[in-house]
């Protein structure tokens, strides 16, 4: 290894990311499977279960679009429920029109939120969110230009550290207002829901549902390979050089806002992706997606399951949403202060997370080693 640069060894290697796909693949394969079963088979899973499994999964592409650019490249963000959220509009507004004429007020042009606020035709970001390729197109591009825009603007004035993390904040907290407002043309505080069908596929159907989970296991699993072949290599090392060492970096002839910006764009586009995966599976999309607040539940996910590991990303972001689901089953008032909790212990306790106590202590290369050096025979006094 070049000892100019930080090596990516922190990071899981591809075997390891390779299992957690096939984990995750064959999870959803198997609850989709279960929950086809008659009720009456101890196997049957309830349709409950399988969209409680599908957020989870689409959670998952958040933390791992965090954890590229904040475990490698050292970029807290705060702000990345802001790529997920459009990601979520950007295929809430194809589902809107798939339900055309079987809205409320029965017409097969204008959504019943633009009916209702006395709108008299689509606007024109609307156009072509008829057709499902559309919003496919819609999903990456919307969250990646976004990211390009902003991160450019950032990384070139070279703002880092904490001031980044609060710019990230406010652009999240500032599309939250602006989507809250009715006349922004996405249905304001309520959003974007009752969908009908996908595809022509009807929603609510287990069918539809388990397929969904399958799509949803299948996209993640994807997109943990994708990653651990982004942070592999040269663009790796760089990462992780312009992440500890980062004016090293640029005196050496490198870009390390270029860097940056690659990454920030491919992680903001992996995080529309899991908002439109989100959508499908859980019926609505409305701005309280935007809420800072879920972008910093994104970063204990992280921290929980490992930053810089990708898998621990995953792993962080289902385990903690579990328990999540339960806790705020039997205490929901306490939820907030019992994240508070895990997040205080695992900076304590686990500072590299759940995968951390998985993983062998370093054993010190050759190269690390100084030898010991003794005086040649006949040379002592």
């Amino acid at each position: 290894m070049n000892r100019l640069f930080p090596s990516t060894s922190g990071a899981q290697g591809f075997a390891g990311v390779a299992r957690m796909a096939v984990v995750v693949l064959v999870g959803a394969v198997v609850l989709a499977v279960a929950s086809l079963l008659p009720e009456s088979s101890p196997l049957h899973v309830s349709a409950f279960t399988v969209s409680l499994a599908g957020k989870y999964l689409s959670y998952a592409m958040l933390a791992l679009a965090v954890d590229l650019v904040w475990g490698f490249a050292g970029i807290l963000t705060l702000g990345h429920a802001a790529f997920f959220a459009l990601g979520g509009y950007a295929m809430g507004m194809y589902l809107m029109r798939e339900i055309g004429a079987r809205g409320v007020y029965g017409n097969a042009s204008l959504p019943d939120f633009m009916i209702f606020l006395s709108w008299t035709k689509l606007p024109w970001y609307w156009w072509g969110s008829g057709h499902f390729l559309w919003a496919c197109l819609l999903v990456l591009a919307v969250p990646g230009v976004l990211a390009g825009v902003f991160g450019w603007l950032a990384f070139r004035s070279r703002v880092s550290g904490v001031y980044l993390s609060i710019m990230t904040q406010a652009l999240t907290y500032a599309l939250m207002l602006a989507f809250f407002q009715n006349g922004f043309g996405f249905g304001g505080n309520n959003g974007l829901t009752d969908f009908k069908d996908i595809l022509g596929a009807d929603l609510h159907s287990p069918v539809t549902r388990a397929v969904l989970l399958v799509i949803t296991g299948v996209v993640l699993a994807l997109a943990l390979m994708l990653s651990r072949f982004v942070v592999a290599g040269r663009f790796g090392n760089l990462l992780v050089a312009v992440r500890d060492a980062e004016s090293r970096t640029r005196f050496l002839g490198y870009r390390p806002e270029q860097v940056k910006l690659l990454v920030w764009v491919f992680s903001a586009m992996l995080a529309g992706v899991g908002g439109a995966l989100y959508v499908t599976q859980v019926g609505i999309i409305n701005p309280g997606e935007f809420a800072p607040a879920n972008s910093i539940e994104s970063v204990i996910w992280v921290a929980v399951g490992g930053r810089g590991t990708l898998s621990g990303a995953v792993l962080g972001a289902v385990l903690v949403n579990m328990g999540k689901t339960v806790f705020t089953a039997w205490l929901p008032e306490f939820w907030l202060y019992g994240l508070g909790l895990l997040f205080l212990v695992t900076t304590l306790f686990l500072p590299k997370g759940v995968m951390g106590l998985f993983k062998p202590a370093p054993r010190k290369e050759a190269e690390d080693i100084t030898p010991e050096v003794s005086s040649p025979e006949g040379d002592e006094a």
